[in-house]
């Protein structure tokens, strides 16, 4: 059990790539807390989770809203009595179209959900943390703050802000033996923001544009980036800090 009794947060976790890490540490011993706005999706993770004999519990918070990103942390200390790792999840994007024509709602939700979510779990993790004397943050980020491509301007500049946060966040919390993680996974087609994503229905032809940028030639599973997640949070990961880990195929070489 590579991450036993470890207590971890995953937020947006009631749907693929969250559900996935939510599963994937918990079947490795996790203590998990299920987080997403969804009560239903998110409850059944944890039915799933406690069906194989897992641990998780689930708590519906707004990663972008500070009182409830506070319970968040506060409940997982409540009921695990510790909090190890916060992988922070949740994200969002625009539909696939030219910078000039996304809304400036859009543009304020894209940075909330992917950016603030960020700050406010730092806000009020990092004081937990530092009081136990470890943690870790694993931030999801994507291959799109990386390689940036037209349709997708302000979603990019979104991750591209977690992936530096994440780095600066790790040079300064790292005396206090905090760690900080993200992770790029490449396109997913089984999440639900797959078809802004893509601009429209996932066509055939929509599918393989995409699979004909990754040099590996399939796109990513919740289980990779769930794998990753986990090495990540385990200790064999205890001197891994900073660093941006593509899940991609080599997309971004």
């Amino acid at each position: 059990m590579r991450v036993q009794n470890k207590s971890i947060i995953v937020t947006g976790a009631g749907g693929c790539i969250g559900a996935g890490i939510a599963r994937r540490l918990a079947a490795e011993g996790a203590q998990v807390i299920v987080n997403d706005i969804d009560v239903a999706l998110g409850k059944k993770v944890v039915a799933e989770i406690v069906a194989a004999g897992g641990t998780a519990s689930f708590f519906v918070a707004n990663v972008t809203k500070s009182e409830d990103v506070k319970a968040l942390v506060a409940t997982a200390v409540q009921r695990y009595g510790t909090l190890d790792v916060m992988v922070n999840n949740a994200g969002w994007t625009h539909r696939n179209r030219p910078a000039l024509e996304v809304s400036e709602e859009e543009f304020d939700k894209c940075y909330a959900v992917n950016v603030k979510s960020i700050y406010l779990a730092t806000l009020h993790a990092t004081p937990v943390f530092r009081a136990q004397g470890s943690g870790s943050f694993i931030n999801i980020a994507s291959t799109a703050g990386v390689r940036p491509r037209p349709g997708l301007t302000w979603y990019n500049g979104s991750k591209g802000a977690v992936i530096t946060t994440s780095k600066s966040l790790a040079a300064e919390l790292g005396p206090d033996n905090i760690r900080v993680n993200c992770i790029n996974p490449v396109f997913n087609p089984d999440t639900g923001l797959a078809v802004e994503f893509a601009g429209g229905p996932l066509t055939e032809e929509r599918k393989a544009k995409f699979r004909a940028t990754i040099p590996l030639g399939r796109f990513s599973t919740a289980l990779d980036v769930a794998n990753a997640v986990l090495y990540l949070a385990s200790d064999e990961a205890a001197f891994i800090s900073g660093v941006c880990l593509e899940v991609d195929g080599a997309r971004c070489v």
